[in-house]
């Protein structure tokens, strides 16, 4: 008797195959190339964390760590030698942090920094 529930005799590998025929086609190719996309993530952030040892500022995750800017223009300020001078310096509001990364985005327009794919 199959039940395709895991751990029953011969049917894991049918609930595997109704699992993945589930899972979208996106999500599958997304799935698909996820250990290149751990790769440049850790390689993106050992590089961030190299320039932000000036800054005595540390990111352990991209997702996480940037979302209220303060590492971000901690980054961008290490990287460009130039001050952002007016941002929220304790950001509680969600509001607050976005308006973190405006500005830090901001800047990197008025240096003439071409963004792509990047938006606030």
């Amino acid at each position: 008797m199959s039940t395709n529930e895991p751990g029953d005799d011969g049917s894991q590998q049918k609930y595997d195959l109704e699992e993945e025929e589930e899972m979208p086609l996106a999500e599958r190719d997304l799935a698909d190339d996820a250990p290149w996309k751990r790769i440049q993530q850790n390689t993106f952030t050992r590089w961030c964390n190299e320039h932000l040892k000036v800054a005595k500022k540390h990111i352990s995750s991209l997702e996480t760590d940037l979302s209220d800017g303060l590492r971000l223009i901690a980054l961008i300020e290490v990287l460009s030698q130039k001050r952002i001078s007016k941002f929220n310096k304790r950001p509680t509001f969600r509001s607050m942090k976005l308006e973190n990364v405006s500005i830090a985005i901001k800047f990197l327009e008025d240096q003439n920094i071409k963004i792509v794919s990047i938006g606030k």
